[in-house]
């Protein structure tokens, strides 16, 4: 079976029980109903963890130091070109620098974004739903780490 995927991969950014968050414009400038973490699309033989670097600097303006792969999903898209998107969600360690964001002064954020704020995941809609059952604390803390290995660029 022939079909088209996208990969995209987001940052956890999680404090005292709660996740950096964000709230999308809607295409009439409104603020979409639900909260989502800060993420996107991986370019082409763009490696994992800089995607996500890459993303929460084009969102947030914050350098981000990516930890663990935290889980993954795979779901049908309703993105058009696209049958199946496949998501990857990385711990990103706390900053201060995360209460200091100017979304007017990021490259994408002041575009893409209405809203970002540490929210409760298990009081507001934080899409996917999985992360309002996920057990973050378990995860961040002793469960081991996913060993990552990059060969985008050797022959």
């Amino acid at each position: 079976m022939e079909g088209k995927r996208r990969v995209n991969v987001r940052g956890i950014i999680w404090r005292e029980g709660k996740i950096l968050a964000v709230k999308h414009k809607d295409p009439d400038g409104t603020e979409s109903s639900y909260w989502a973490v800060p993420g996107g699309g991986l370019d082409l033989l763009e490696w994992v963890e800089d995607g996500v670097q890459r993303e929460i600097y084009e969102e947030l303006g914050v350098e981000a130091e990516v930890g663990k792969l935290l889980f993954m999903q795979q779901f049908n898209s309703k993105r058009h070109g696209f049958d199946e998107e496949l998501e990857l969600f990385f711990e990103v360690k706390d900053s201060p620098a995360y209460d200091a964001i100017t979304l007017e002064t990021t490259s994408h954020g002041h575009h893409e974004l209405a809203r970002v704020e540490f929210v409760d995941p298990k009081e507001v809609l934080i899409l996917p739903k999985v992360i309002s059952t996920f057990d973050f604390e378990t995860a961040l803390g002793s469960a081991p780490s996913l060993t990552l290995v990059n060969e985008l660029m050797s022959s």
